[in-house]
């Protein structure tokens, strides 16, 4: 739902993509807000289906079986504090889907066609209306090739990973070594990159931002001002 008060100059898409860890989310969260967009948080539509398939004691390989119930659960998402909230058929699933067990299987979910089809159908569904902020992997790519607005967000692995470490201890996550989360991450980007379904791949027209010196503040702004540009065109 669109912010009241806030008015919005053009309905842009803007997509945001970038490897495991690189801020996407936190950043699209951030930038939606300021502009009074929607956010669509595709990565974790992937995860929400992941961990009902671990749930439900379904082989994350087994691709028909996880398709199927791509189709047949319901993924939500309510405003919360400090984070977006996340439920699957009605239940909430907000700290459970960033689980490392999740994180070690959803490069497989998201590999699956018939899987990415559903999503993804329902990605561009929210996104018609435009004024709109989406964050994931092929989101300039696949998903919304004719955004306005597209930024392809990375940081270095070692960077990556100590984000994640100490996102982890803030949230009393019981969690690996620094060394073996970038071990883990560099693993990521490898399946993400390689993957033959929607691999992780810049689009052409998008503007790589590197994050690995800059604040989340210092990244929204300039983001920011790239979509301020695009609105006055």
């Amino acid at each position: 739902m669109i912010q009241r008060g806030v008015k919005i100059l053009k309905g842009l898409q803007v997509a945001i993509d970038g490897p495991a860890s690189a801020g996407k989310s936190t950043v699209a969260k951030q930038v939606a807000k300021r502009f009074g967009y929607i956010y669509c948080d595709t990565g974790a539509m992937y995860r929400s289906v992941t961990l009902a398939a671990l749930n439900q004691g379904i082989d994350v390989h087994d691709q028909a079986a996880v398709a199927a119930l791509a189709q047949r659960i319901k993924i939500g998402f309510e405003p919360g504090e400090p984070e977006q909230r996340v439920f699957v058929d009605g239940k909430e699933v907000t700290a459970a889907i960033r689980s490392n067990e999740v994180n070690a299987n959803v490069s497989a979910v998201a590999a699956i066609p018939a899987v990415r089809e559903e999503m993804v159908a329902q990605q561009r569904q929210i996104a018609a209306a435009g004024g709109i902020v989406m964050d994931g992997r092929d989101i300039g790519t696949t998903v919304l090739p004719n955004a306005q607005v597209k930024i392809f967000l990375v940081a270095s692995a070692h960077e990556r990973a100590r984000r994640r470490f100490e996102e982890n201890q803030r949230k009393g996550i019981a969690t690996t070594t620094l060394a073996e989360l970038q071990a883990a991450i560099e693993r990521r980007d490898k399946l993400d990159s390689e993957r033959s379904v929607s691999p992780l791949t810049q689009a052409q027209d998008a503007i790589r931002l590197d994050s690995t010196h800059l604040s989340i503040a210092q990244v929204v702004d300039e983001i920011s001002a790239i979509i301020k540009k695009s609105e006055a065109n």
